[in-house]
């Protein structure tokens, strides 16, 4: 089955073909860096991210370029706020991101640039296009001019005049036409400025990212991504900037993930209900986070809210308990034959047609269109079959078990690979969240150690009703005792 993908631009699913076979050239619009990252950023990062992921995978050689906005309206108010430079605000907050980035398991892009190191092919673009008549120069600023550009709203599908009619844009009677954008700005008192032939100034927002995809993947590349709040007017724009430079077509496919809502409401500033990842952090694990954002296809809307964020904290756990389940089940086995299906009854029978249903169901699913929905459906099918096999005595028994489970636990650390999930050791994960509920409840590991210490003696002296009331005790404490053949142990309940 060939990789489909939805391209914004033609408005359908079409199958992949690189422009260079074998290679897939990505551009990704990143953050602007004047405040912490929030929920939003998360999604549209871990989507870029697992494409990229599923990409390697299918075995293409990825060029992915990922910028930094780092000059910028946005920036300059917030240094003159705290009356610092633009670079002291702008360097904090990369850093920043790149710890959010970091903790959510992020791959590296192949390329980060900044604006502010690409100002000269800044400069030689909107030359460009000031030469070739697309763009004018009014008191040291330069505009592109709209109406020379006839394709312009092939993106948005918008018309021109109909823009034109509503525009909500600042009235500027130095354009001429409204929905002109700026391409250089002139310096104004205490910003930051670079020489260029029109004086001395700053790039406007949407010709960095043409200047920066240029520089790294030509005129004409593969995928741009960016949230569905890009498509207009930032993609628009650069595709006009781009294609009136060039002569050439700029992206020829254009992907666009949907929005975050917050209890179903538009997450905005006015509504406080911003959320940074970095506080989403301190409530849930990383990979809690990811499965979160993964469980809904990238194109549609996801709704946060912390009953979901539990959902996906449990199904974790389940993957998890399988993993882990797999590991002390293999240990003492060493390498197990991996199974044929001729001669396998029963469960044994039933696992391997679920791995081989959940391996080519992931595939087929991430080749449509990136459908992490419904791979994580398949992976969450054979999670449950392998918990409820694992507790099973009979399949335990079965000769064929061993060679099964490695089978299982392949399929499913192939799949984590491309999602960016089941990154740690089942153990350390399970300590990482007991650790975790241990700080949230304000509660020492003594205590929970001490119920445990109290149901053994009660389990070895046979007095199973005190230990029942002792796993009683524990519940209340929102804390699970388990049983097995190491003794007892605990999770979060």
């Amino acid at each position: 089955m060939p990789l489909k993908i939805y391209n914004t631009l033609t408005k359908k699913k079409e199958e992949f073909v690189p422009l260079e076979e074998g290679k897939v050239k990505m551009y990704v619009c990143g953050v602007t860096v004047y405040d912490r990252c929030h929920i939003g950023h998360a999604r549209a990062a871990v989507v870029f991210d697992v494409i990229y992921r599923f990409l390697l995978h299918l075995g293409y050689q990825v060029t992915y370029v990922q910028n930094y906005t780092d000059v910028d309206d946005k920036i300059i108010k917030r240094a003159q706020q705290e009356g610092v430079s633009s670079q002291v605000i702008a360097e904090r907050y990369i850093r920043e991101h790149a710890q959010d980035m970091e903790a959510l398991g992020m791959e590296n892009p192949t390329h980060q640039p900044k604006a502010t190191e690409n100002i000269p092919q800044i400069v030689a673009l909107v030359q460009k296009l000031v030469d070739k008549g697309f763009a004018y120069l009014v008191d040291g600023d330069v505009y592109f001019s709209v109406e020379k550009f006839s394709p312009y709203g092939k993106l948005s599908g918008r018309d021109l005049e109909e823009m034109k009619a509503g525009a909500r844009v600042e009235v500027d009677e130095r354009k001429k036409n409204p929905l002109d954008f700026a391409l250089w700005k002139a310096s104004k008192p205490g910003e930051p400025e670079w020489e260029s032939p029109w004086g001395k100034g700053r790039p406007g927002w949407h010709i960095e990212c043409s200047a920066m995809s240029q520089r790294y993947l030509g005129e004409t590349f593969d995928i741009h991504g960016g949230g569905k709040d890009l498509i207009f007017p930032h993609h628009e724009n650069e595709i006009a900037q781009s294609e009136a430079a060039s002569g050439k077509p700029f992206v020829r496919y254009w992907v666009h993930n949907g929005f975050v809502n917050i209890h179903q409401e538009k997450m905005s500033k006015s509504l406080g209900n911003i959320l940074p990842i970095r506080d989403l952090l301190e409530d849930y694990h990383p990979e809690a986070l990811r499965l979160f954002l993964l469980s809904n296809h990238y194109r549609s809307p996801v709704d946060f809210s912390p009953q979901h964020m539990v959902e996906a904290s449990a199904g974790l756990d389940r993957f998890y308990t399988a993993l882990l389940g797999i590991k002390e089940f293999l240990s003492p086995q060493g390498n197990a034959p991996s199974p044929k299906a001729a001669g396998l009854k029963g469960t044994a029978k039933e696992l391997f047609e679920k791995v081989s249903a959940a391996r080519d169901g992931f595939s087929e699913a991430m080749k449509d269109d990136f459908n992490t929905a419904r791979a994580l459906g398949y992976l969450h099918d054979l999670a449950r079959t392998l918990n409820r096999l694992l507790a099973d005595k009979g399949f335990r028994k079965d000769p064929a078990a061993a060679g099964l489970l490695r089978e299982g636990e392949g399929c499913l650390l192939t799949a984590g690979e491309v999602l960016g999930l089941f990154r740690v050791k089942p153990a350390e994960y399970f300590a990482h969240q007991r650790r975790r509920f241990l700080r949230a409840k304000g509660m020492e590991e003594e205590r929970v150690l001490g119920l445990i210490a109290r149901r053994e003696a009660a389990r070895k002296g046979k007095n199973w009703a005190l230990a029942d009331e002792i796993r009683r005790e524990a519940a209340t404490l929102g804390i699970a005792l388990e049983d097995g053949p190491g003794g007892t142990t605990w999770r979060p309940a």
